[in-house]
């Protein structure tokens, strides 16, 4: 698939959700057919022949990029999800945030030491989220692929952090530095 200006649908909000920050709102990308197919064609078409066997989606925006990629290459989704969504067993992963902790869960059952899982998700920022998926899937037994992003902000760095835990490619479809 030839390059797609996904920029061209990212609207910046000036001062949200407080003053001085610059939210990248992404959700054009999914309202428009042809930039919604570009997101999946690319992240999937990127990793097709890297024998992934599950697509996991960090809670809530990652369900939206990861389960049509994961259909796309033809393989299972698992949800990464916040504490006390998840009805069986699970594992948990806390992170550190800009203020406070945070915790995903993905259920035991979910993955097997067989798995080779891409980390799917809309946007990273400080890297946090993606690192504390990928020591999810690492406690199933399952090995981390790569991960893959919509929106990457550049300037906070997140590459750094990942890297720091996770030596796996980190694949970005707009970068804002």
């Amino acid at each position: 698939m030839p390059d797609f200006d996904f920029e061209s649908r990212i609207i910046d909000i000036p001062d949200y959700p407080e003053p001085g920050v610059v939210f990248k709102d992404i959700t054009p990308l999914f309202d428009d057919a042809e930039a919604l197919a570009a997101v999946v064609d690319q992240i999937a078409g990127h990793f097709a022949d890297r024998g992934v066997t599950k697509v996991v989606g960090a809670e809530a925006r990652g369900f939206l990029v990861g389960v049509p990629v994961a259909y796309r290459l033809g393989c299972g989704f698992v949800p990464a999800r916040k504490p006390g969504k998840l009805p069986r067993a699970v594992y948990s992963q806390s992170y550190s945030l800009e203020y406070g902790t945070d915790e995903l869960q993905i259920h035991r059952d979910a993955l097997t030491p067989d798995d080779r899982v891409l980390i799917v998700d809309d946007l990273v920022a400080t890297g946090g989220t993606a690192v504390a998926t990928a020591r999810l899937v690492e406690q199933s037994g399952a090995a981390v692929e790569a991960f893959a992003f919509i929106l990457e902000l550049a300037f906070l760095k997140p590459r750094e952090v990942i890297a720091r835990d996770c030596p796996q490619e980190v694949y970005t479809l707009v970068k804002v530095n």
